[in-house]
């Protein structure tokens, strides 16, 4: 089968990862859809149009496709639930009934919030409860996902940082902006617990599982069904401002541990994920945080 894999959401901070990732490798053919920030070398799609995914998917003919487009901010998705269902369940579903059309094998990123948090660590057979909206249409993308074909996979990932755009377009890296503001004290979180993933580490997983799914040497068909992968240290985003200060050289005494529930959205207390599947595969990669926030908050850093 040939090596050719089709990037959905390649413009946002996974997407943008998973992309590099495989072009990297070398041997692989890629493809990146986008839509509101389509640039360089991606292909402008609008994946809640069943036409334009189509032509994209009978032009290019992927043997994987990786659908990382989503609307991934809670708060947000609790105030836009139709645009969040348009994206994150109907195009899910175009996606899926098009990639199965040319025989291609789907990796749907889906996320830890699709769990409750009061059990951790979740199995990857652990029976999904949302508490929010974001993470109830993620659990309504996994559903489409595995009922269109028995044969794709769910990837769930936990909280992402990695080489951004702009600060706030991680919940990781947003956080820099009240550590480098001593001027005043800062409330941080301090109650849920969360385990940073750099995106870098999430793409090595996602093409280590296409190779083995595809490559004629694994062609291992059992790659199928769900597979968790998350970083390894527990932190909250009080734990994770204080290393940004601590790498920086900055004060901290203006952070103060805030011991309530976040506000907004209800989030899960500790949603960790087992990751044992794809240990079991010798698929494994973890960056820690104190070595990689330096390098990827550094550019925003001024003296």
């Amino acid at each position: 089968m040939s090596k050719k894999v089709l990037i959905t959401g390649a413009s946002g901070l996974l997407g943008r990862a998973v992309y590099k990732e495989f072009v990297n490798e070398g041997s692989w053919e890629v493809l990146g859809l986008a839509f509101s920030r389509c640039t360089g070398k991606l292909r402008k799609c609008d994946i809640t149009k069943d036409e334009e995914v189509k032509t994209v998917m009978k032009e290019f003919n992927p043997s994987v496709v990786i659908h990382s487009a989503a609307e991934r901010k809670p708060d947000d998705v609790e105030q836009k639930p139709d645009a969040t269902q348009k994206l994150n369940i109907s195009a899910t579903k175009v996606v899926c009934q098009n990639a199965a059309a040319v025989g291609a094998w789907v990796l749907y990123i889906s996320t830890d919030y699709v769990f409750e948090g009061s059990s951790p660590p979740y199995k990857e057979d652990a029976t999904p409860n949302p508490l929010n909206k974001y993470g109830q249409s993620k659990y309504e993308g996994e559903k489409v996902t595995m009922e269109v074909s028995q044969d794709n996979s769910i990837l769930r990932v936990p909280i992402l940082y990695g080489d951004i755009e702009y600060l706030d377009e991680s919940a990781v890296t947003t956080l820099f902006q009240k550590v480098t503001n001593s001027s005043k004290p800062c409330p941080m979180s301090d109650y849920e617990r969360r385990f940073p993933t750099h995106c870098d580490d999430i793409a090595y997983v996602i093409r280590q599982l296409a190779e083995k799914r595809i490559v004629k040497i694994y062609n291992d068909k059992s790659i199928k069904g769900v597979y968790h992968w998350s970083g390894d240290e527990n932190m909250t985003k009080y734990d994770m401002a204080l290393v940004m200060a601590e790498v920086f050289s900055l004060p901290s005494n203006h952070i103060q541990p805030d011991k309530k529930p976040s506000p907004g959205a209800s989030r899960p207390f500790n949603s960790q994920l087992s990751c044992q599947r794809l240990k079991d595969l010798g698929i494994a990669k973890n960056n820690q945080f104190k070595s990689k926030i330096l390098d990827v908050l550094k550019p925003y850093y001024k003296t």
